[in-house]
């Protein structure tokens, strides 16, 4: 190469190399991805947001957000604690100030009245409670409450466990777990919540940034966001979304309404919120809009925080978002009365006489007393809101709104067993008299819903899976609502299922994932495709179907999904083992590990924490089954039993356990109950039938193996099994007259190999 050439061409690199490098430095210095960006962020708090945003914050404060929780002071307390007194099954409750601090004498772990001191007020309307700090780091909800709508003392068990005698035993005792602020209530009322619950120790050392719900709560860490506002403008082109974490303008509904389903939604968690996350279904699994916890139709019957109910609804599926009737800074709404729906319903089709049927406010009448206790003066059924988003009462005298957005069906109350907005405000009426109301005015037309369907399919009506399917591959019905008609298909490995596990939507995939049968290796190879999905719901939800797959069988890749899922679902397990439910399932990973002393301790500390959760009982006379200590799984099922006298299940195994013990009366009778409970178990009668033939009753035996027969006639084995008890007794006649009954029934070859296989051992 000609040297001079060289040299030109090699200052000519040089200045381009010390052209870029300025630009490179800039680029360290000031530019950055956002994955970059949501790993660096720290939570700063509200004072750094309010000389930018001094708007939003005036919202903000004084908003149910704000107010969300605070340090007891004469400031933050609402209730009267001037000596006040509540008289409650012969005690007498007291809140009273000593020495400038804040006290309630209430009746505590034992029973007994006792003084505690309260540290924090919760919540402020239209009711507040009031923490207190317990040992092991537990901040605990007193249930003595204060009604802050109509200014009064109330017992929060008596309002919200109407039909139950709470006590002290009781995992439901404002003492216990069921109102332990550090899990049912912390990461919702605080921000940056970190639970820090150790399962070894059973201790909390629970922490948060700011002790309400702040900017960061919902915008995420802000550091970035202000490194962000200190760069120069032209600085700030890689930084996206403005150097937040969590995108709240410029994005859909389901984006939206996503970013607020994290506390206002029945949900399982799998672990502390994660800001940094970019789908909800990475940390939270949002519990599906049906039974118990709605009505089949979707209407809500306990707690439903919104989420589930909106999304349900024909806003949702129109793009309506929470802020375009929330001032989200403020919690308020963004228009009073009927102007909030009319911004998008028409004022002259839907506020007229013409429409509402009802007398408008000044008009003479009577006002209505709702089954909520609600009073609705005349004028009130003209608001969009009473006959579209009627409510219930949640924690003795909180009044919330159904956010489904639903259209009254009282020709479906006698039919589903559902409530209607027409017959909970006229509670003294008929779901008849509603009825030919609605027909009088609107015609007899009505669309179909979805619970209709639904309501077939969990009583088992026959051909409903078409009506399903048509759910399923509609789109005018949300992700939550398909979800429940897939998991109500009747026939589990239908192409249906198998195509949905590809379904976009994630809790789509998690109910296929959960409906899908195991039952060959294609179903299979799809489920261990699954541990590598995006999403850790979907991800856990694979994992628990093939929890005990013998890993040999998998390739070196699937193994690695399969044990890092394994840890994501450990990781969630130890999460919520602070629950008596969170130790039983923990308790079932470290079993199904063969773990068994730290099985055992679980098992042992969520039937300490919770007495009822005797499905406890159940699995931890399992264990001590498979460990060989007999006499302990026979007290264990001793229990079970006592407490749960028709479970079949249960019975069953108690009776063999007892059999185990040589107890064969006492298991002979725990078994033919077991019987007449559970005919669809199909042990259950050749258990008893071998009994019977322990005690040479040849008569009964052949009779409980002949009814094996009749419950089970395309079950081979029942037939198997009543063919070895003739060689036994030697019966000749009845063998060669069930072998013919045999070969005519199963005349294939593998059957035909199984019963000679038996004859030979004759």
């Amino acid at each position: 190469m000609d040297r001079s050439k060289y040299k030109i061409s090699k200052n000519i690199l040089t200045v381009i190399i010390l052209l870029l490098l300025p630009i490179y430095i800039i680029k360290q210095l000031y530019f950055t991805d956002n994955d970059t960006v949501a790993e660096a962020s720290q939570y700063v708090g509200k004072e750094a947001c309010i000389e930018c945003h001094q708007a939003e914050y005036n919202d903000w404060k004084g908003s149910d957000h704000d107010l969300a929780m605070d340090f007891a002071n004469d400031t933050t307390v609402l209730g009267d604690f001037n000596n006040a007194k509540l008289i409650r099954n012969s005690q007498t409750h007291k809140a009273y100030k000593k020495n400038n601090l804040f006290y309630i004498s209430t009746d505590g772990a034992d029973g007994k009245m006792q003084e505690f001191q309260v540290k924090y007020v919760f919540g402020h309307f239209p009711l507040q409670n009031y923490l207190v700090e317990f040992p092991g780091g537990r901040l605990q909800t007193i249930a003595l409450t204060w009604n802050s709508l109509d200014s009064n003392w109330f017992y929060m068990a008596d309002s919200v466990y109407k039909s139950m005698s709470v006590t002290h035993n009781n995992w439901l005792h404002w003492t216990n777990q069921s109102q332990n602020w550090n899990s049912m209530c912390a990461d919702c009322h605080s921000t940056n919540l970190q639970k820090g619950y150790n399962h070894k120790t059973d201790s909390y050392h629970t922490t948060w940034s700011e002790i309400d719900v702040s900017c960061e709560a919902c915008h995420g860490p802000a550091s970035e966001h202000l490194r962000w506002a200190n760069l120069a403008e032209y600085a700030r082109t890689d930084f996206k979304n403005y150097g937040l974490p969590i995108q709240t303008s410029n994005i859909d509904n389901k984006q939206y309404v996503d970013n607020c389903a994290r506390c206002h939604s029945r949900r399982n968690n799998f672990g502390d919120y994660d800001a940094k996350s970019n789908n909800i279904y990475n940390y939270i699994l949002p519990t599906i809009p049906t039974e118990p916890n709605w009505h089949i139709d979707g209407q809500i019957k306990e707690e439903d925080y919104v989420y589930g109910s909106f999304i349900q609804s024909r806003m949702y599926m129109e793009d309506v978002k929470c802020n375009d009737c929330h001032n989200v800074h403020s919690g308020k709404l963004v228009l009073e009365g009927n102007a909030l729906c009319l911004q998008c319903h028409k004022a002259t089709d839907y506020d007229t006489k013409q429409h509402t049927f009802h007398k408008n406010y000044g008009e003479m009448g009577e006002s209505v007393i709702s089954d909520a206790g609600v009073n609705y003066e005349v004028g009130s059924g003209t608001e969009c809101i009473n006959c579209h988003m009627h409510g219930q009462n949640f924690m003795g005298v909180d009044y919330r709104r159904d956010h489904s957005f639903r259209i009254p069906r009282p020709d479906l109350s006698d039919k589903l067993g559902t409530p209607n907005a027409c017959n909970q405000c006229h509670k003294d009426k008929t779901n008849k008299w509603a009825q030919e109301y609605i027909v009088k005015w609107f015609g007899e037309s009505r669309h179909s819903q979805y619970g209709e369907v639904f309501f077939n399919a969990r009583n088992g009506s026959q051909d409903t899976d078409l009506d399903l399917q048509k759910i399923i591959d509609d789109d005018l019905y949300s992700a939550p609502i398909q979800s429940i008609a897939l998991y109500m298909l009747m026939d589990n490995n239908s192409n249906q299922v198998k195509n949905s596990l590809k379904n976009l939507e994630p809790s789509v995939r998690v109910s296929a994932v959960n409906k899908i049968n195991l039952n060959s290796k294609e179903n299979l190879d799809q489920l261990l495709d699954l541990l590598n999905d995006n999403i850790k719901a979907v991800r856990l939800a694979a994992y628990q179907r093939i929890i005990d797959i013998d890993t040999n069988q998998l390739s070196a890749k699937q193994k690695t999904a399969y044990n890092n899922v394994k840890q994501e679902q450990y990781n969630r397990l130890t999460y919520n083992s602070d629950f008596p439910l969170g130790k039983y399932n923990l308790a079932n990973y470290y079993l199904s590990q063969k773990e068994y002393k730290k099985a055992e301790k679980l098992y042992l500390a969520a039937i300490k924490q919770d007495a009822e959760l005797s499905i406890a009982r159940m699995n931890l006379a399992h264990l001590y089954s498979i460990v060989g200590q007999p006499i302990n799984a026979e007290q264990q099922l001793e229990q079970y039993v006592n407490e749960n006298p028709n479970d079949g299940a249960g019975l069953y195994n108690y009776g063999l356990i007892l059999s185990e013990n040589k107890k064969y009366k006492q298991s002979l009778i725990a078994l033919l109950k077991a019987s007449e409970l559970s005919p669809e178990n199909n042990r259950i009668d050749y258990n008893v039938a071998m009994l019977y033939e322990f005690f040479d009753d040849n008569t009964n035996a052949e009779k409980f193996l002949q009814q094996r027969i009749n419950n089970y006639p395309n079950y081979i084995d029942a037939y198997a099994s009543l063919l070895e008890f003739y060689i036994r007794i030697n019966e000749p006649d009845k063998i060669k007259e069930l072998i013919d009954i045999i070969v005519i029934r199963f005349p294939d070859k593998q059957s035909i190999d199984y019963i000679q296989s038996i004859i030979s051992k004759k």
